[in-house]
This record gives structure tokens, C-alpha cells and sequence, in this order.
């Protein structure tokens, strides 16, 4: 864990609420087609005969189905019950036809492409995250950034000295780790001493809202108390510890390789989208309804999958995805950005949706609204980006 930092002088005007950012990184390359269902398209459903997820009345009794969103787009039936409200209550759009112009397709080089957040094909600097830079320039008084991950994520990594911490292997409670004392000892007369104790001071901070957390559950039990397992709890624990402090924030989840056994309107997948979908409506609950106002949750991954199922009823590694923005004050439709049909003549390389809503300019333009960005401000975040405003919050 490396201890928060000071930041660079703030350079900017106050920025306009929402004022608090979460990142949420789907590792693998999620099978976005599947998440976000063509409603009309008959091409869907011929090149996935196994795994397509019937919408409405085109469900099989008894079959889980997708619920229209608008004519073109429906949301996967998985998450009816924790992200269709929200939908409903104006809370979260979709953004298909989203991702980066990297053409890999390897997860590792994609994935550091867009947490770098610089320009594709150029020289890169690998101690450089769009997200750390986000941080330099909001400045002090302005940003705390953290990450809730077992190492630094390359997105925060750079100038600004950034805090990470994984809630699964927090401490209990604050004050517990036998080691610190004699670690704080070993620094005692150096430079380093001051970040040694404050990385100590960010652990005790988190084990005392995870405290909290945990006996506000066993407060609640045999009263349909809150399931803590998987993404959900985390989840409300990073709301927790977000909300007094901390600007920006990024997790990430794995398990989202699916060349084998994806599955359709249930399967492997669609668990996957429920343990989601309950952690994003628990981080919205978690906040509350006031900070949830004041809060953006975009969720993203390195690219979509093919637009044919393969011969293991999976998907192999494609190009377009779809992103989610979530947020109290979200002011855009469910589903906006460039859109095409989802059809043969639309496809990209013969095989993927397209990326018609590039990262860095989408990101830009939310990033101008929700932390008042200047042009400037906002290329040094992401250079020589042309910022795209969705209008978004």
C-alpha cells in the first residue's frame, strides 16, 4: 500500500456537482451483446443460436427474459431486480459501441492502453495513469484518490502519491497489525517515515468503516440483513469508506473471459451480471441518497467479445463493448452515443461491434461537466483527446 500524498495546486474552479468518481474495470472482456440485448435484430439471434437472451414475449414460459430498455435495447434479465430500478429511477445510461481504438485484442496490452489514457500508437509512459493525472489536476483540497486493489492499479500510478488497499485482506480493526510498529521503526529517521505512518493511518481508517459495516449487519440479522458475499460487500464497504474522503476511486473484477459455456439468459454469465448488478445498487445505497447525487460510477472493460458465439457456445475476444455510467444525478436516456443496428454490414473486421464512442473522448466530455474541466485541464488528463459531451450528469 502506498500512503496518500500531497497534491499538486489546485488549478481550476470548484467543480460542479456530481463530485466523487468510481471507476469499476470488468477484467477479461465482457460479453457487452449479451448485457445490453439488440431488441430487433434477427442477426443476434442467428449467430447465437445457444446463447442469445430471448427479449419479452420471444421467451420460452418459464425462461428468463430481457426487458425492453427503448425499440433498439434490452437490459439482461440478471439484472432486473438491482439495476433496472435505477434504470427506471434515471440512474444509469449505457454506452454501446464503446472502447478504445487498440486493435490487440490482447487483454493485458488493451487493458494498459485504457488505463493509461494515452493516445494509441504513440510512445508510452507506463508511470503515467489517466486517473493519477485526473488527480494532479483537480489538486489539493480537491481529490483523494484510491484504489481498492491487492497492487496499485496502472491508472493511478504517476505523480501523485495514491493509497490502494484490498477490503478482503483489510484488518479487522484499527490498531491490529503487530508489524506496524516495528515497520514505522525501521523508517524512523528518514524521508519516508511521514508515508509509512499515514499508510498505516489509511488501513486503521478502513478497518474502522469495515467495523462499522459489520456491525451494522449483525444488527440487522434475521431481518433480511444484507448478504455480504462476493461484489456486494465489498461494494458497500468501498461506498463507506469513499464517502467522507476519498474523490476517486478504482475496483476492478476478474472472470469475465468467456470462450466456453457462456450461457444465455442464464449460466455463467448472467451470475456474473446479478453479483454486479447487486454491487453497484449496494454502492448507490451505501452512499446514501444525498452522496449518491453527487456520484459517478462508469463502468468499463478492455473490449467487447465477437458478435458470433464459437464452437464452445462462448465468445472469443472482440472490439466494441458496452460502458455503464451510473449516478443520483444522472441527467442522460438509458441507452446514448453513436449507435448502428446490430446487423452483418455493421459489424467491424467482419467479426465485432464497432467502437463508434471512443473511451477518451466520452470520458472527457463527463469529466469536463462533473469536475468543470477546462480544455487545458482536461489535455493533460487525456492528451490531445477532442472531448465528446453526452450530457451525461
Amino acid at each position: 500500500m502506498t500512503a496518500l500524498g500531497a497534491f499538486a495546486t489546485s488549478l481550476w474552479a470548484a467543480p460542479a456537482a456530481p463530485t466523487r468518481l468510481l471507476v469499476v474495470f470488468l477484467r477479461g472482456g465482457y460479453d457487452a451483446l449479451n448485457l445490453l440485448v439488440p431488441a430487433r435484430s434477427g442477426f443476434y439471434n442467428e449467430v447465437r443460436p445457444t446463447i442469445a437472451v430471448p427479449v419479452g414475449s420471444a421467451a420460452k414460459p418459464g425462461q428468463p427474459a430481457a426487458t425492453l430498455l427503448n425499440a433498439d435495447w434490452a437490459l439482461h434479465p440478471a439484472l432486473e431486480a438491482s439495476v433496472l430500478p435505477l434504470v427506471r429511477a434515471g440512474q444509469v445510461s449505457f454506452i454501446p459501441f464503446a472502447g478504445t481504438d487498440d486493435l490487440s485484442r490482447s487483454h493485458f496490452e488493451t487493458q494498459d492502453s485504457i488505463e493509461l489514457g494515452q493516445p494509441v500508437g504513440g510512445r508510452r509512459d507506463f508511470g503515467s495513469g489517466f486517473m493519477n493525472r485526473l488527480a494532479a489536476t483537480l489538486g489539493a483540497g480537491e481529490a483523494q484518490a484510491i484504489a481498492f486493489t491487492d497492487q496499485l492499479p496502472l491508472t493511478l500510478r504517476g505523480k501523485v502519491d495514491v493509497a490502494n488497499i484490498s477490503l478482503r485482506n483489510a484488518p479487522a480493526s484499527p490498531g491490529t497489525d503487530r508489524l506496524a510498529p516495528a515497520i514505522a521503526a525501521m523508517y524512523r529517521h528518514t524521508a519516508l517515515l511521514a508515508r509509512v505512518e499515514e499508510a498505516f493511518n489509511v488501513r486503521d481508517e478502513v478497518a474502522r468503516e469495515m467495523a462499522r459495516d459489520m456491525s451494522g449487519e449483525m444488527e440487522g440479522s434475521g431481518r433480511g440483513a444484507i448478504n455480504a458475499k462476493g461484489f456486494e460487500g465489498e461494494a458497500r464497504r468501498i461506498a463507506r469508506v469513499m464517502r467522507e474522503r476519498y474523490a476517486l476511486g478504482f475496483v476492478d473484477i476478474g472472470g469475465w473471459d468467456t470462450h466456453v459455456g457462456e450461457g444465455g439468459a442464464s449460466g455463467y454469465l448472467a451470475s456474473r451480471f446479478e453479483e454486479l448488478g447487486r454491487g453497484l445498487a449496494g454502492f448507490a445505497d451505501g452512499l446514501g441518497a444525498d452522496q449518491w447525487k453527487r456520484t459517478v460510477v462508469v463502468v468499463i472493460s478492455e473490449f467487447g467479445r465477437t458478435v458470433r458465439e464459437n464452437g464452445g457456445r462462448g465468445t472469443d475476444h472482440g472490439h466494441g463493448s458496452v460502458y455503464w455510467v451510473l449516478s443520483g444525478g444522472l441527467r442522460a436516456p438509458p441507452v446514448t452515443g453513436e449507435q448502428v443496428a446490430v446487423d452483418a454490414a455493421s459489424l467491424f473486421q467482419n467479426r465485432d461491434l464497432p467502437v463508434l464512442n471512443d473511451y477518451r473522448a466520452v470520458l472527457g466530455g463527463l469529466m469536463m461537466r462533473q469536475f468543470g474541466l477546462s480544455a487545458r485541464a482536461l489535455d493533460t488528463v487525456f492528451p490531445g483527446v477532442k472531448p465528446r459531451d453526452l450530457g451525461l450528469v
